[in-house]
This record gives structure tokens, sequence and C-alpha cells, in this order.
């Protein structure tokens, strides 16, 4: 079966259902000068067989990460996602729904936004979270802004050991002249304390820091939240989910707030993305908290109902208040995030952690043992490390690439003064196998 354009006898019915005379009727109200003027330059349509045949044809052009032992990390990792939560997300009454304005038709997002936002909650050791935001990055800097209005101060101190990208973001809001941001430099592979209170003071509104860091080391957050605090500014930590099983939560090294990528909580690398922002706080700074909050009541009934109780953005009623131009949020991601913490629980949450970290260490011993990477810095990492090697690094991922595997990512791409460096990540999908594989072809170059 062939698709074919509309007949001309469709062509005038539909024509005289919108009361146009002709197509050029139709189009009145564009200006000539950007028309067109000719037909598209397209090939003829064909049918559904040479559609998929051809479709399939440039897929097999590409290598997805998936088939590749990955070894990469920075931001976007290659965790397990069990089965199930890809089936629950395809539920249409899932897929399909949008923002839920009306309680009464959308009790099962709701709850599943509610639960998301419970189990963040648990994992952070935070009092209260948001339905999502888009990235970890936008959650950074949404955590920035809160920060002002909360201290009604305007400047930040951001950790130079967060995720580049991250800092970007910041620094595009910033621009805007809302902050201005101040970087502290990183030494010895992490934030150093002393360093970071000579930059702040009482114009602080907080302090920014990654934990682990986007070098892959554990900051210091007790002595890091003692600087901010000390100077009355909101303490800020962003956190890896995955590791959240054995890291100690931020809340009891003091942190204000507390965001993070939740990809990887069942959501897949993807092409890198979509992504999903978290986003908790104590319960002192509920009514400044961006995009939504899901509550429990009793309906009139007396049942259990779930209803949006806190959301002032900027299409609300009080608009002129709002706390976010975050007009949406990535629900089905924050659907998979609680479906795979469901699945996965507390236990095998913590044994994710404890695998990728273990597995990390013992690659990072085997590839330091091999000669040909240097440890750079000895501060304590969990399951992503950068080493230098002392060959080309380019060369060296591409020829492992060709052997199936995902090199780490190169850090001579992301900042010119960590050339030669190559950041390392594992996850509990590794196997001892792959790693000593990996190894030997590596030595093998």
């Amino acid at each position: 079966m062939r698709f074919s354009p509309a007949s001309c006898d469709d062509r005038a019915t539909m024509l005289a259902a919108v009361g146009a005379s002709s197509i050029d009727d139709l189009f009145a109200a564009i200006p000539e000068p950007v028309r067109l003027g000719r037909p598209l330059d397209l090939p003829d349509g064909v049918g559904e067989l040479e559609v998929v045949r051809t479709l399939r044809g440039l897929a097999g052009r590409t290598t997805p990460a998936t088939s590749l032992v990955s070894f990469a990390g920075a931001g976007c990792y290659d965790h397990y996602v069990p089965s199930i939560v890809d089936h629950i997300l395809r539920r249409p009454e899932f897929f399909t729904a949008y923002t839920p304005y009306q309680p009464e038709v959308s009790q099962g997002t709701l709850q599943n936004i509610y639960e998301f936002q419970s189990m963040i909650c648990e994992l952070t050791g935070m009092d209260v979270a948001n339905a999502s935001m888009y990235d970890g990055a936008t959650a950074f800097v949404e955590a920035a802004l809160m920060a002002a209005r909360v201290t009604k101060r305007s400047h930040v101190v951001v950790a130079g050991s967060v995720h580049p990208e991250w800092r970007v973001v910041l620094d595009t809001y910033a621009s805007s002249g809302a902050i201005t941001v101040a970087t502290c430099p990183v030494t010895d592979g992490v934030t150093a304390a002393a360093s970071l209170a000579s930059m702040v003071d009482a114009q602080t509104a907080a302090v920014l820091v990654a934990s682990p860091n986007f070098l892959g080391h554990i900051e210091d957050l007790a002595a890091i939240g003692d600087v901010a605090h000390a100077a009355g500014a909101l303490f800020v930590a962003a956190v890896n989910p995955a590791l959240s099983g054995v890291l100690e939560p931020p809340s009891v090294f003091g942190a204000d707030i507390v965001v993070g990528e939740g990809q990887p909580l069942g959501s897949s690398m993807s092409f890198g993305g979509p992504g999903l922002g978290f986003f908790a706080c104590k319960d002192a700074y509920l009514r400044q908290l961006p995009g939504r909050v899901v509550g429990r009541t009793l309906d009139v009934d007396g049942r259990g109902a779930f209803v949006l109780t806190m959301q002032t953005r900027e299409q609300h009623i009080r608009r002129e208040r709002a706390t976010s131009n975050i007009c949406s949020n990535h629900a089905l991601n924050a659907l998979a995030a609680a479906v795979y913490l469901s699945a996965v629980g507390a236990e095998g949450l913590a044994e994710v952690g404890r695998s990728s970290i273990a597995k990390a260490h013992y690659l990072h011993d085997a590839l330091v043992a091999s000669g040909l990477f240097e440890e750079v810095w000895k501060a304590p990492y969990a399951h992503e490390f950068a080493l230098r090697y002392t060959g080309d690094v380019q060369d060296m991922q591409d020829a492992l690439l060709e052997r199936g595997y995902l090199a780490g990512v190169d850090l001579g791409l992301v900042d010119p003064g960590l050339d030669g460096l190559v950041l390392f990540a594992c996850t509990e999908k590794r196997t001892r196998d792959e790693i000593d594989s990996f190894v030997r072809e590596v030595v093998s170059l």
C-alpha cells in the first residue's frame, strides 16, 4: 500500500470546509516574500515496507552504547534497568498523561509523583521534594536561585569540581543579572575548605558542591557545610542517587538543599537524555521550592487522595510571585525512577552502589598496574576516577571502540588543563571478565 496525496476533489472539499477557494487563499495571511513559491523537493511516496527497510538501514549505521562495554560516565551511566520499568512506562495511562491539573481524573499520575517525591526524601534525608526538574543542571541552578530568594543575597560560590556543563548552565542563568557566581578552584581533585572560606562572605547566598564530584572524588561535605553556614549562606549539595544506598545522605552534613541527576534510576543512556532533575530541601524553604509539589489528603468521603498542593508557577494565579519559570517536569522519567527504586529496594540499591564502587577500584588498580596509566590525585573516589594516559588518548579510545569498548571520557576535550586525563566509570553491569579483557586490550595497543 502506498501513501498518496489527497485527490483534487478531496482538496476542494477541505478548502470549502474552511471557507477558502484555493490553496493561495488558504495561505493569504503569509506574506508573499517568505513563501517558497515552488513544490517541495521531496521524493515520491513509498510503501510502509520500503520505509521500514530504509529506517533500519539508517539505524544500522550507528553503534548503540548498550552494545558496547562502557567505562564512560561523566554524568550519564550505563546502569541496568529492570524490565518492569519499561513495562510500566509504556502503559498508555502513564505514557500519554499530561500535567495533572484535574486531580479527580489524575489520581494515578499524582500518586506516582507523590511516591517519587517520598523516595527522593528518603534518599537525600531531606524534608520535602518537588515533582522533578528537567535535569540535574537545571535543578542545580534552581537551587542557587532559591538560595538567593531565601537569604535575600545575590552571590553564590560554586566548587570548581562540579560538572563543567552544570557550571555553564549556572553561568548562563547568572548572565541575566539575577545572581553573580564565583568558582572555587580545585585542589588535588577536591574542594579545599580553606580556599572556599576565603571566597565566602556576608553577601554569599549559597555554597554549591557535588559529591562525588565531576572527577569522581568524595568531597568533605561536613567542612564545606560549616563554611557556608558560618557566613549565613545555604549549603547546596549535588549527589548521585545510585550511590545513596552506600554514602551518607547530605542531610547528615547539614545540607539545606540537595539536588542531582536521576538518570541512574531507571533511565537508559538514550543518546544522553532526557535527564531527570531531583530537588529536595528543608521544610522551612517549602514555599520557595521551584516547580510543583504533590500532597496527600482526604476527599469529602474521607478517602485518601492526591492533589497538587504547591505550584506557584508563572502561568498560575500568583504568577508574578512564581518561584521559577519551570513549566513542566520529566514525569515519565520520575515514574521510571519510582518503579526502579520499588523494584530494587533499599538492599538492591545498596548493592548497586557497593558493586559499582568495588569494580571501579578494581579497574583503577589494574590500569595503574599496566604501567600505561598514572594516578593523578589521592583523594577518595567512588565509582568514577581519572587517570593520566601515557600515550595519545584519542588514538587509544578509537582503537578500543573498534574492539567494542567505550574507554572512558577524554577530559582534555572538557578542559584543556586536563589534557591527557581519562575519566573512567564502572557500574554494576561490568563483570570481572569484561574489566580484565579491557585492560588486556589496552596493553596490547
